[in-house]
């Protein structure tokens, strides 16, 4: 499958889904008290590098984006599906919002402070997570701060319904976190933290805390 191609069936998925998506994720880092306290450390992380913009790259209907604008950052989401920023704009107007991909990102280098990829990798095929990671590098400045959350595991699902029962047709990988954080070495960050979730579920959960030391130069950017 080529990049248009799953890329297009991501958006559309989640085009389908948006509305019902937003529903069942509402509170949900409310009731989740290790995600809020990951989030407390990310937002502190952004605040000893000096403050910033920060990024909520595949923010779906922004509810993580408002969690971080309430505990004090200055966070704007970016989708890859229209409609899920259609719903974001809906639930938090305050707050900024833009449809873009993660695979081509259109911030300019070095301007945002932190970057948050909330479960937002779990589409992305293996061959361009590499070419990502050297966006998140190019428009975090020196020092910034990256959190990564995803699924643990060797797996690759499609999933054909979700959120609803709506038609859905997506990739998900589950990934072991040393690969993730071989990926985010070999892109230029250090790793500084790695948390487990629910180890003892089928499909645990993992995150990962990461900085940017030094400034972007030669990272490749493109698959």
């Amino acid at each position: 499958m080529d990049a248009e191609d799953w890329l297009a069936d991501t958006r559309t998925s989640y085009d389908t889904v948006a509305v019902s998506y937003a529903d069942q994720l509402r509170g949900v880092v409310d009731g989740a008290p290790y995600l809020r306290a990951a989030l407390a450390l990310f937002a502190d992380a952004v605040r000893a590098a000096g403050d910033g913009q920060v990024a909520d790259v595949g923010c779906g209907p922004g509810h993580v984006t408002a969690h971080l604008a309430g505990l004090g950052l200055d966070a704007f989401g970016i989708d890859l599906s229209p409609a899920m920023i259609e719903v974001a704009r809906r639930d938090h107007p305050g707050l900024r919002f833009a449809v873009g991909s993660m695979t081509d990102l259109d911030l300019a280098d070095g301007s945002v402070a932190g970057l948050l990829a909330w479960w937002s990798l779990i589409h992305l095929p293996d061959s361009v997570v590499p070419s990502v990671f050297g966006h998140f590098r190019r428009v975090l400045r020196r020092d910034g701060a990256l959190l990564i959350g995803f699924h643990v595991g060797h797996e690759v699902r499609l999933k054909t319904t979700g959120y609803g029962g709506h038609p859905m047709k997506v990739q998900v990988h589950h990934r072991q976190p040393e690969q993730v954080a071989d990926w985010l070495r070999d892109a230029g960050f250090t790793v500084e933290a790695q948390l487990l979730l629910d180890p003892d579920e089928d499909v645990p959960q993992a995150l990962l805390f990461a900085r940017l030391r030094g400034a972007p130069d030669d990272i490749p950017t493109s698959a």
